[in-house]
């Protein structure tokens, strides 16, 4: 892979300047309407998607942009086009930001021969922006994640983010039934999702079905600080396809493989 560069000052500085514009200007008093599959869209999702896709294009015009709210045509001709392209969520937590629960983030990644090269993810509620370059390491706010700072305590009650209605049916009621975890938490944003997990603020998430769009930058930034992650099929999680895909990460060696093997990955 011929790794390009990338100037991340720039992109860090106009994802926050949009971000702060436009997401924030609307967060609390944002008009929503329905897309054709029923999901929530917001004017703040549209009007990102606009400004990232024309400043990305600007600073970088070799490579196209795949967006959430393109269509599937859209997005599937710059899959089959492209060695490269951005892939970009302009707003993860739709939901949460219509409702105004301060739970949502910006998602960028340079995808480079269906591989992750750069994942950006910005929380302007918090002002937390995570980022990661194949290779080099995550970042908080410019700060490297020292992965031996993130570390499960033995002991520790066990905080898990399950997305429990994605899962599998029969999964989902073990989930419920058996417990295995401390304490359950949802909060609507896998953006924010794999940041936290990154940052040790979850043990444990699984997921059932995540978009290219929802992954894309997080895997690879909790993968550069050194976590552990798996498709329920038994393969990675990240594909560089539409369809969605499912994920098991873990900072923790031996809690990844303790609930790898309560899942039953790979005996199906």
């Amino acid at each position: 892979m011929l790794l390009p560069e990338i100037d991340i000052a720039i992109l860090k500085s106009l994802v926050k300047q949009a971000a702060c514009e436009i997401l924030l200007k609307s967060f609390g008093h944002s008009e929503i309407e329905y897309k054709d599959d029923g999901s929530v869209v917001t004017p703040a999702d549209l009007e990102m998607q606009d400004r990232l896709e024309k400043e990305l294009k600007q600073h970088w015009p070799q490579y196209q942009v795949l967006g959430e709210e393109m269509t599937d045509t859209e997005q599937r001709a710059v899959i089959e086009q492209g060695d490269a392209y951005w892939c970009i969520d302009p707003l993860d937590g739709t939901n949460n930001y219509a409702a105004g629960l301060p739970f949502f983030a910006v998602s960028v990644a340079l995808i480079i021969d269906q591989q992750q090269y750069l994942g950006l993810i910005y929380d302007p509620i918090r002002d937390e922006m995570f980022t990661a370059i194949k290779g080099q390491g995550a970042y908080l706010n410019d700060q490297l994640i020292n992965k031996h700072d993130i570390r499960y305590l033995k002991g520790k009650p066990v905080v898990a983010e399950i997305d429990l209605k994605r899962l599998p049916d029969a999964l989902a009621v073990r989930l419920v039934t058996e417990s295995i975890y401390a304490s359950q938490r949802n909060i609507g944003c896998s953006a924010i999702d794999w940041c936290w997990l990154t940052m040790g603020r979850f043990d444990i998430y699984l997921n059932g079905g995540q978009k290219l769009w929802d992954y894309a930058a997080g895997s690879l930034i909790f993968a550069e600080a050194g976590g552990h992650s798996i498709s329920l099929d038994n393969e990675g999680v990240f594909r560089g396809k539409l369809e969605s895909r499912s994920a098991l990460a873990c900072f923790d060696k031996t809690l990844f493989n303790y609930w790898f093997e309560w899942i039953g990955i790979g005996k199906q």
